[in-house]
Parts: structure tokens; sequence; C-alpha cells
């Protein structure tokens, strides 16, 4: 449309203006070519070509500014420019008044989950206006799970109420939805998530919840990815999957650069004009790969400059890939500073000052700084914005070129000093950087203490657990337990186990599920064998939010746990709900059900808890049905939906009515059960948990006479 022709005209003559004063300025610094040498360039390469990528972008973000959001992903190679684009993007985005806002995810696993989301927010945080403030207010509590500088922004946060685990995710993604969703009715948004195919789970899951309603906010999600590294099995390549099924959502696939534009990029990079047959040459060796053909020309233009302006086409020699043109950059830096680099590569794609010079410590600081300048002029990494000094490596393939520079014993050694470094450094608050320490152990091997491995892993473990991030909390613990092995002692075998356990339980669906369960049940056994019956009742008590009919074994662990707590307290109120499950699923005992439910009913309205009332109604509901009182079963139901619904929980009010669905179809009511289950399944949209309710949209419509 007219808009999008303007920004983009203005964006040309912007980036021609820009690239005229880079050659300017090149041609002034060459006072004697014999002597003088190319700078590295310090910023980004020209942009060139991507015109219909461009004018796509622009596009979608024009629909953003209409109200009409939407989710593009930019598909390639790496050096394919992915990251390039947003970055033009940004300049027409910033201009026309949008906020823009970035995250990337990091190879290896040593950032936690949500990574990506927890910069963007961060970022927001930085110097955040009145209208941020005011969205984040009423959610900062439940965001500050996973961005703990929400609390130095707003002290005093009193934490979020206990709610059950599929609740309280649901209550996790639905404050950064509507956090970003308000932030951006204020100000549109930009949100800029790249290296997606390094995202944990979570970080995913929480795109697509993002993502569900993205169509009605001035909101432009982008996502980067190299589609080399997916595969059928790939987190992500479910997520797209998905993802496709979003209003708004589009894909841009990234190709290499026309030869023709090769030749403007050599140019404008390298000041340089070359036969027609080298430039095709360039673009063949290269695919038209813009990162390459960078290096490439920088060389070149290296090599005219030594030469006093001439230049030898027929001895000069393309590398054979990214990587080895990138080893040629690299060698252009002095050895201390490629030192000083590849340590800062084994620390990770971002690095703080502070801690590297803690981990070369056999150089002065000053040195450092110099090494560190060198990088900057060479453009291997840049400066990040925000508290301290910390930089970044300008590319991924930057950082694994280094660190694959370097032999396994001296990696390994490495990831022993930053382990050392780390907790020197970060000794008050040590859970904040778990994930990392979690990480320089496990690659440290056998230079690093076996307890210190599962010490770290489990501390991630619990951090990932307190955001919900169930799939990566369940890795965690596995790594605890196998880096102990037998020798752990019982009690910290019991606290890994438990964690183990739940996190299996809320992750893995039927039949793997069970394993959740046993490893639950041996965590209550070591306790109970301990005499720490206190621990024991947490593990059994805590136990919950999974659907039990999925798992055999529970009945006993909660008669057992029964018999450790006072009758009438509230641990017993909870123990009593997930016992009267257990007896009706697994026993069979509908009566020793009821019996449970209505003792915890009791204790909920006495103490006044609605939440465990909620549950103890949905309960009365089935355990009803069952014992054939289907009318007795619908009051409790739509008592439980009504306290649902005043308390906040869709989760359980959406159980509760897709139970009622089927006493109201017992009862001959389909069109009453065909709207509660509508109701259910527009809950469940929102949280993102679908159950299978076919059988029963088959009963109603069997009952309706419907047979076709």
């Amino acid at each position: 449309n007219a808009n999008s022709a303007v920004s983009y005209a203005r964006l040309t003559i912007g980036r021609a203006v820009r690239d005229a004063i880079r050659l300017s300025c090149r041609a002034q610094s060459r006072v004697n070519p014999k002597t003088s040498h190319m700078p590295t360039a310090t910023g980004a390469d020209p942009f060139i070509g991507r015109e219909r990528e461009m004018a796509e972008l622009i596009a979608a973000l024009d629909g953003a500014l209409e109200g009409r959001g939407g989710l593009v992903m930019l598909v390639g190679e790496p050096g394919i420019g992915k990251t390039r684009l947003t970055e033009e993007l940004e300049i027409v985005a910033r201009d026309r008044g949008v906020r823009v806002t970035k995250g990337a995810c990091y190879q290896g696993g040593s950032a936690p989950p949500y990574w990506p989301w927890t910069q963007a927010i961060r970022s927001l945080l930085t110097e955040p206006s009145e209208a941020i403030l005011t969205a984040l207010d009423a959610r900062a509590a439940v965001i500050g799970e996973i961005v703990p500088e929400i609390r130095d922004v707003l002290p005093g946060l009193e934490p979020p109420p206990e709610v059950e685990p599929e609740q309280a995710r649901f209550r996790l993604f639905d404050s950064v939805t509507s956090f970003l969703n308000e932030a951006a009715n204020s100000q549109p948004m930009v949100v800029v998530l790249d290296d997606l195919h390094w995202a944990d789970r979570s970080t995913l899951d929480l795109l697509e919840f993002v993502a569900r309603d993205i169509s009605s906010n001035p909101m432009l999600l982008i996502g980067g990815y190299r589609d080399m590294e997916l595969s059928r099995r790939h987190p992500l390549s479910e997520t797209l999957a998905s993802l496709a099924r979003v209003r708004g959502f589009q894909r841009i696939h990234l190709r290499g650069l026309e030869s023709s534009e090769v030749g403007h990029l050599v140019e404008a990079v390298g000041d340089i004009t070359l036969p027609p047959e080298l430039i095709q040459e360039i673009s063949d060796r290269t695919e038209g790969n813009p990162f390459f053909v960078a290096e490439v020309t920088r060389d070149l233009a290296r090599e005219a400059a030594d030469r006093g302006g001439d230049f030898d086409a027929v001895k000069f020699r393309i590398p054979e890939g990214v990587r080895e043109e990138i080893g040629t950059r690299l060698n252009r830096l002095s050895e201390e500073c490629n030192q000083v680099l590849r340590i800062a590569a084994v620390i990770g794609r971002e690095f703080e000052f502070a801690l590297l010079t803690a981990v070369s410590a056999e150089l002065t600081e000053d040195e450092l700084l110099d090494a560190v300048h060198e990088a900057l002029g060479g453009a291997t990494v840049r400066e990040l914005q925000g508290p301290g000094e910390r930089y970044e490596f300008t590319h991924a393939l930057i950082q694994q070129t280094l660190a694959d520079e370097l032999s396994i014993s001296q990696r390994t050694r490495l990831h022993a000093r930053i382990v050392d470094a780390m907790e020197e450094r970060y000794w008050a608050h040590l859970e904040d950087h778990s994930a990392e320490l979690a990480f320089h152990c496990t690659e440290a091997g056998t230079a690093v203490a076996a307890d210190s491995v599962a010490h770290y892993a489990r501390m991630a473990g619990e951090r990932a657990a307190a955001s919900y991030a169930w799939v990566e909390a369940r890795a965690y613990y596995e790594k605890a337990l196998d880096a102990l092995g037998e020798s752990t002692p019982d009690a910290e075998r019991a606290a890994i186990l438990f964690g183990l356990g739940k996190a299996e339980l809320l992750s893995l669906t039927y039949p793997e599920i069970q394993r959740g369960w046993d490893n639950v049940a041996r965590a209550f056994d070591l306790y109970d064998d301990l005499g720490d019956s206190e621990s024991a009742v947490e593990v059994a008590k805590q136990s919950r939010g999974f659907h039990v009919v999925w798992v055999h074994g529970t009945a006993d662990v909660y008669s057992r746990a029964l018999e450790m707590v006072a009758p009438g307290s509230v641990d017993a109120g909870f123990l009593l709900e997930q016992y009267s499950a257990a007896l009706r699923l697994e026993r069979a005992d509908v009566a020793g059900s009821l019996d449970a439910l209505e003792q915890s009913l009791e204790i909920a309205r006495r103490v006044d808890d609605r939440r465990l009332e909620t549950r103890v109604l949905r309960g009365l509901m089935f355990a009803r049905n069952l014992a054939n009182d289907l009318r007795g079963g619908v009051q409790f139901g739509l008592q439980a939906i009504e306290l649902a619904r005043e308390t906040d929980q869709p989760v359980e009010e959406a159980r509760s009515r897709q139970w009622l669905a089927a006493a109201l179809i017992s009862l001959g009511d389909p069109d009453a059960a065909s709207r509660h289950l509508e109701a259910a399944r527009s809950l469940e949209e929102q949280f993102g948990v679908t159950s299978p309710a076919t059988w029963l949209q088959y009963l109603i419509v069997l009952l309706r006479g419907d047979l076709e």
C-alpha cells in the first residue's frame, strides 16, 4: 500500500546516504595506500537486495499499526541475513514510533527457560515508560517469576498465591501476553526472537500462547531460525505446525543474493571494482550468502591495499566455507586478542567483562581491555546495553569457531575455571545463574566434582520447576541423578527423585507418566525411612495436578501420608481430596471416595480455602455420578463452576464443565451438555491445553438423533 511504498522509499534513500558517507570516510582514510590497511567494519554491513523480503516485513508492520498484528518467521542458513533484515526493519519501525524489543536463544542449554522472553521484557524495563509500568503493575509478581529484574523496578512485591500447576502456568503465560498486549496498545510494538532453533520447549510454548490472539493487537512478532537445524522431531517443528494455523502467520525464506547483488555488496563493503567473472566466482562459491560475501570482500580489499591498489585476481583464493573465512578474519587480530576471545567463547555468546577478568587471571585488566577493544574494532564482538560491562559475539558462528579451536582438555579446564569464577563472583545469588553453572559443570567433566554437577543441576531444576518449565526441569533433575549415581545420600536422592517425579507427572503422557509417579513414591519411601514425615507429606501433597486416572499406586502413598498429619488439618484436607480420586479410580471404592471428599469439603470451608473447595466440589460431582446420583452430581458441578469463576480458575472451570457435560448427557439433556462442552473448549483455547472431547460430542449428536 501507499504507506509501505513511502516507508520503503525513505529506507532506501536513508541507506544510500549512509553507504555514501561510509564510502566517503573510507576514501578519506586511505592517505597512503602502500601502508594503510582497510579496517574491519565496526558496524553492520551494507544492506543489499532483499526488496521482496523487506516489502513483506513492512507490510506486516503496517498491518500491526492498523491493529492487525502478525507473526513472521525468517528462515535460512547461518549468515544468510535474518538478523540483518530485522535490523533494517527496526530502523523503519522506530522511525514510525514503534517500540522494538529483542531476545535470542543460545546454543548448549546454558540459558534458563524462557530466556529470549526474559531478554525482551528486560529490555522494556531498561528505561520504562509510564505505560510500561502501568501494564506491568498488576502482573509484576507473576512475570517476576521469569524476570527477576522486575523486583528491582518494583521492590516489595508479594509472591503470587499458590495455585495448581497447570493453572499457575496459564497465569504466567496469560500475564506475559496481557502485559505485551497492553504495552503494544499504548505504543505499537515489534518483538524479535532470534535463533529459535535453539529454543527450549517452554520458550516455544509461550510463543504459541502469545501468538494465539496477536491478530487483534498492534504487535508484530518476528522469529528467526535455521531450517537446516530442524528435524521432524525437533521441538520447533511441532511449534511451527501449530503456528501455521494462527491468523497472520507467514514464513519468509531467505535465499542467497543474486550475482548482481553480490557485485553491489562487494563494491559497498570493499570499495573495490572487480571483473564480472570474479564476481560470478564469488557468487558461486559463497552461494550468495551475505555474511560470507562480506568476509571474502574484506580479504580482497586488504590484499588490494597491501599491493598499493593492485590486485591479483588469479592468485586470490576464496575460502571453502564460512568457518574457514571466519578463521581468516580472526587471523587479522593479534594472538593476545584471539586468546581472550577463546576464553570468552567458552563463557558463552554473551559474556561479562568482570567474569572474563576473573577467568583470565594471567592477564591484567588493561591487557583484557585492549583485547576487547581490538575485538570491537574488528566487529567480532559488540557491546550490550544495560548495567555492567557486557559483550556479545556478533555472530554465533564466530563464537563456535573460536571454541572449536580449543582442544577438549583445554575446554574442560576452562569450564572448570569459569565455575570457580562464577561461584566467587555470584556467591550471593547463585540461583540466578544456576542454569549457566549446571552447563559449565557438565562441560567440565571430571575437572569438577560430581556433587557440584548434581548441586547446580538440582538448583537449575528447582528454578525451572518454579517457572513451570517442566520439560527443562525434568532434564536438569535427570542430570543431577546421573551425576551422583548410586552413591547419592538418601535425603539428596529423595529430593531429586521428588523433583524429577513431579516434573514427569506434569510433562509426560500415558503410559510414560507412570514413571513419574514411581519416582514420587520412591521419594516418599526414602523420606519415610529417614523418619522425615514432614518432607514425606509434602511429597504426597504437592504431587498433584496430573490426571490420576493415568497412574496406579497412588492410594497407598496417600493413605500412609494421612496417618502422618493431624486430622482436620489443612494438609489433611488436600490429602483427602487426592486420596478420594485414588479410591474411586484405583480401587473402585465410590463410597470411600465420597466419605473422603465430604471430610475434605468440611476442612476447606472451615479454613476458607476456596481453591481446595473447588477441587472437592468437582470431585463430588464425579463421585456422585459414579454412585448413580446424577442430579446430585450436576448440583455439585454447578457449584464448582461458580466457585471457579469467582476465584479466577479457568482450568478448574473447564474441567468442571467437561465433567458436567458428561452427567447431562447421561440425564438426556444434549443441549445443556453442548453448551457446557463448548464453554469448556473455549476456556481450553485460552490456556492451550485441549482435552479430547470427541466422544462426548458424538454422544450429544447421537442423543439429538443426528446420525449423519
